[in-house]
């Protein structure tokens, strides 16, 4: 293919954010941005006045904004990336973690993709996580100042040989040459997140017929979706890192099971599927445990999967909350050994507390209003213990559960 990657294009004179972007790149826009790595932006206000000396001011302006911008971005990328790379407010917002796109990459690399059209690449953070995977990318933007962001990423990590950027219009690729397609339609607007998939951009209707004329294919979806909203040919992942459920992904093609849905846990890579959703789980009485599943196997509806494994039954038909008698341990759920259920009541649980001398009170809840920080605030806790309350609902009944995790 034509390589259109350009090492530092020229911004136009009406265009400030890329002007802006264009003097970042320079020897003496670098430089400044090296000596801010460590920069404390409560020091904001003395420090930009001190470059100013030396600096025109819309210079430090801009290196300032970038400097906020990759510490914001280490969460996401790492330090040794996070301050080589350049990101737009944007784009740190909507960026896949490094973890999640390395995941996704693997998968494609194992199935013998080589190449991938990346489509609404953003600042490139999976571009980058395929390239690294061995693979060939065609990044396309549609935003001239995001696509400039994702070549000077692409360059600063070694990887221009691996990835073409192209400022165009996801509508206008011929993605027929490439062995997979990767979208990631914008899921944010004026107003902030957008939940309807077809007020994406481009429409998930429009990304799904992308991915179904490519071999292979893979749509990036905000993880809460209407499981009625995906079709019957894609597999649906749910992926978490670190327990928090990130992001959602339909995969299409060869190699994916059509109709499946999988939840992954990151960093361990575990992963748990079904072929298709599970009948009604049963429900019971809270046995002597109780498990708490990770949210992406929550998202994933494979809650009923654990309720088979463990041989347990749900504490109430709309609380994702496992129970049984036996102990079960799995990496796709937190464990508590149960010490008492108590109806909800505010009064008794202090006084309950500061019999046991507890003074290290976690609360987890589903199914309750109350919030946890006011709850804690309000039991006024002393003492060398701890314990775990689940605020929740039990066979329909507002319940208070105590106790203490396994192992």
């Amino acid at each position: 293919m034509d390589r259109v990657n350009a090492s530092t294009p020229a911004a136009p004179s009406d265009d400030p954010a890329r002007a802006a972007f264009a003097a970042l790149r320079t020897p003496e826009g670098e430089q400044l941005l090296a000596g801010l790595r460590d920069h404390d932006p409560a020091d904001e206000l003395a420090t930009a006045t001190r470059l100013r000396r030396t600096h025109p001011a819309e210079l430090v302006s801009a290196a300032l904004g970038q400097a906020r911008l990759r510490q914001r971005a280490v969460a996401k990328f790492g330090a040794e990336d996070a301050y080589r790379m350049y990101f737009t407010p944007n784009g740190v917002e909507q960026a896949t973690r490094t973890s999640v796109a390395a995941h996704r990459a693997a998968r494609f690399a194992g199935l013998g993709v080589r190449s991938v059209a990346d489509l609404c690449c953003g600042i490139g953070g999976d571009a980058i996580a395929l390239a690294r995977a061995g693979i060939s990318v065609l990044a396309v933007d549609r935003d001239p100042l995001t696509a400039e962001v994702a070549r000077a990423n692409a360059e600063a990590l070694g990887l221009a040989g691996l990835v073409e950027v192209r400022c165009a219009d996801v509508k206008e690729i011929d993605t027929a040459p490439y062995d997979a397609v990767f979208v990631d339609p914008a899921r944010r607007g004026g107003r902030g997140r957008i939940f309807d998939p077809e007020a994406y951009s481009p429409p998930l209707s429009w990304a799904t017929a992308a991915a179904l004329k490519a071999p292979r294919a893979a749509l990036k979806i905000a993880p809460g979706i209407p499981h009625e909203a995906i079709g019957p040919d894609a597999e649906a992942e749910w992926i978490s890192d670190g327990g928090d459920v990130k992001e959602a992904v339909l995969w299409y093609g060869e190699g994916f099971a059509p109709g499946a849905f999988r939840a992954t846990l990151l960093p361990s890579g575990a992963t748990l599927t079904a072929p298709a959703p599970l009948p009604a789980p049963p429900v019971g009485p809270v046995g002597r445990y109780l498990y708490e599943p990770d949210g992406a196997v929550i998202r994933a509806h494979l809650v009923a999967d654990i309720v088979e494994r463990c041989g347990g039954r749900l504490v109430d038909e709309t609380i994702a909350y496992v129970t049984s008698d036996e102990p079960y341990s799995s990496p796709y759920v937190s464990g508590y050994e149960i010490t008492d259920q108590l109806p909800f009541n505010m009064k008794r649980l202090k006084a309950l507390l500061r019999q046991r001398e507890v003074g290290v009170l976690t609360v987890k809840k589903r199914g309750s209003a109350v919030e946890p920080e006011e709850l804690r605030r309000r039991m006024k806790l002393a003492g060398p213990n701890a314990v775990t309350v689940f605020l929740t609902r039990v066979a329909g009944a507002p319940t208070m559960l105590l106790g203490h995790p396994l192992g």
